[in-house]
């Protein structure tokens, strides 16, 4: 039985589709990328890179900086107290006696003084390196056996390299009260002995800077015993030691 002609021009397809034999063939399906994941790939990728150009230049500029450090050689810089002078001491003292029950003094009771002190540092600090030096505000204190009078301080300043510096500070007590044992101490030592033994204290901070970089900060500690004479008015001895540097 011979089959209509247009039955003979559709066959059936592997999938079940029909198309004609000598018309256009089926387009075939569009694949699809889903497009989050390639953009989170980018973003990763992007940091990624920053990341390690960031790590380099400051790999790059540490190692710039560590040559040059190196190349300068820094040293310590130097601070030393060269002068100490008396502007003024004066000592009050006040002795009140104790009485029993009839009114008759017995004994004094504990010795009790007051100390009023100006003295005048001049400080030298000298920098025998290639490079400047940065200070940080200096903090002095003076003592009597351990206890503290008076302070002063000094603002920080930038001193060149290769340079000495003169640095004055000016210690004030204004009627340090002392009493019991340290009042009797300060008592015979000012009137029998006519010296009174001082401790000035203090702490420089310091940076070497390189190229308008600053090094970590370093500190020199200042430690000096002064003895002075009341009625002289002056300085009679004078010993310091520095303990150098430390971070």
């Amino acid at each position: 039985m011979q089959m209509p002609p247009h039955a003979r021009e559709m066959r059936p397809t592997p999938n079940g589709d029909h198309h004609r034999r000598h018309g256009l063939s089926a387009a075939p399906p569009l694949a699809y990328y889903p497009r989050s994941s390639s953009s989170s790939a980018s973003f990763k990728g992007c940091c990624c890179c920053l990341f390690l150009l960031s790590s380099f230049l400051l790999l790059l500029v540490l190692a710039v900086f560590l040559i040059i450090f190196l190349a300068v050689k820094p040293e310590k810089p130097q601070f030393d107290l060269q002068q100490v002078g008396v502007q003024y001491m004066g000592i009050s003292t006040s002795n009140p006696s104790s009485f029993d029950g009839t009114g008759t003094a017995v004994s004094p009771s504990p010795t009790t003084a007051s100390l009023s002190l100006t003295i005048h540092l001049l400080f030298t600090a000298v920098n025998p390196n290639k490079v400047g030096i940065k200070y940080g505000e200096s903090r002095f204190t003076v003592m009597y056996r351990g206890i503290p009078l008076g302070k002063a301080s000094v603002p920080g300043f930038y001193q060149e390299a290769h340079s000495t510096r003169n640095v004055e500070a000016t210690i004030a007590v204004d009627r340090a009260n002392l009493m019991q044992a340290d009042a009797a101490d300060l008592i015979r030592d000012a009137s029998l002995s006519d010296r009174v033994q001082l401790r000035v204290l203090g702490d420089v901070g310091a940076k070497i800077r390189v190229l308008d970089f600053d090094s970590p900060g370093v500190q020199v500690s200042v430690d000096c015993a002064i003895v002075i004479s009341p009625r002289k008015q002056s300085i009679t001895d004078k010993q310091c030691g520095f303990d150098g540097l430390s971070v």
